[in-house]
């Protein structure tokens, strides 16, 4: 709980940036001191940026990614390969892979990934909204890039299994040693997975 010697304002902060994702209570209170010594201006604009973020993103209803638009950018997109489709967990999945360039068709996001334990299954997930794309027609492959989590790898097997006899293909991203790791320092599972998505040279 935030120190209680603190203002209540401030405590109020502290506990809503104690709700974000990898924040702890003294990283929240170093963030809502930081704030607190922004000039008000700043401190305000902070503040509407995050008041409008439910009132101008929703979602893509081809992709489900965030947008401000619908369809989104990339949905709209002439020059997008519509044969591929790339699944991933969330849309922040999706930026990663925009950034990383290597990639030119789109995306369906799941905003999540199969956890019967948190009560999220594939209903939750929007995969008959899968389903029925890929029985649309026009998609060749379906890219399977869910995290190489136990939920994660359980998704990736489900969509597998929901569209075998569809007419596309579903493949696994690769997962393996990452770029300047000595292979010495990598587990087994991590090992295994390099060696059955190796590709030639």
């Amino acid at each position: 709980m935030p120190n209680p010697s603190l203002p209540p304002a401030l405590q109020e902060l502290i506990r809503g940036l104690c709700r974000l994702p990898g924040i702890g209570e003294k990283s929240a209170t170093r963030l809502a001191l930081a704030i607190l010594r922004w000039p008000r201006e700043e401190a305000q604009a902070l503040g509407r940026a995050i008041l409008e973020l439910h009132e101008r993103i929703g979602f893509c209803s081809l992709c489900r990614t965030f947008s401000e638009e619908d369809p989104c950018a990339i949905c709209r997109d002439p020059k997008r390969d519509a044969r591929l489709l790339c699944v991933v967990e969330d849309p922040g999945d999706v930026a990663v892979i925009e950034g990383a360039g290597a990639f030119r068709g789109r995306y369906f996001v799941l905003h999540g990934a199969i956890s019967p334990m948190d009560g999220v299954g594939p209903e939750q997930l929007g995969l008959h909204r899968l389903q029925e794309l890929v029985a649309q027609g026009g998609v060749e492959e379906v890219v399977v890039a869910t995290s190489s989590t136990a939920a994660g790898e359980a998704t990736a097997h489900y969509i597998a299994q929901l569209l075998q006899g569809s007419g596309a293909r579903v493949s696994r991203i690769a997962c393996g040693i990452p770029m300047g790791m000595d292979i010495k320092y990598a587990d087994g599972q991590t090992l295994r997975r390099a060696l059955e998505g190796r590709s030639p040279l």
